[in-house]
């Protein structure tokens, strides 16, 4: 059964920093993409990063030199490190996950929020 549950949002002040995990099942290679996307309130779902299954890694413009996504395959978890945070990144953070079939099937987590105030 696919799984991917999120961990590690809240709030943080402008400036900080602060790591997303996303633990995945059965396995991180049972995809071939995975990513973290967010979400602002009145705004469109975009994708904030990515990382294929054989490590290329992709970025949004508005995150590039501050956020870093990696993993951890032991651990079946991709990480999302966030430094320099701005409150233009508050939003709710999805974990996405990438099966490329004809038809790609995507996999969501639960979200977590990630407000930035001070």
């Amino acid at each position: 059964q696919v799984q991917l549950v999120e961990s590690g949002g809240g709030l943080v002040q402008p400036g900080g920093s602060l790591r997303l995990s996303c633990a995945a099942s059965p396995n991180i290679f049972f995809f071939d993409s995975m990513g973290w996307y967010r979400q602002a309130p009145e705004k469109q779902r975009e994708l904030v990063a990515s990382i294929t299954s054989g490590g290329t890694t992709n970025y949004a413009d508005s995150v590039k030199g501050r956020f870093t996504i990696s993993r951890d395959s032991p651990k079946n978890t991709v990480y999302l490190q966030m430094n320099s945070l701005e409150a233009e990144d508050t939003a709710v953070y999805y974990c996405n996950a990438i099966v490329a079939t004809i038809t790609p099937r995507h996999y969501w987590g639960q979200g977590t929020q990630v407000p930035v105030s001070a």
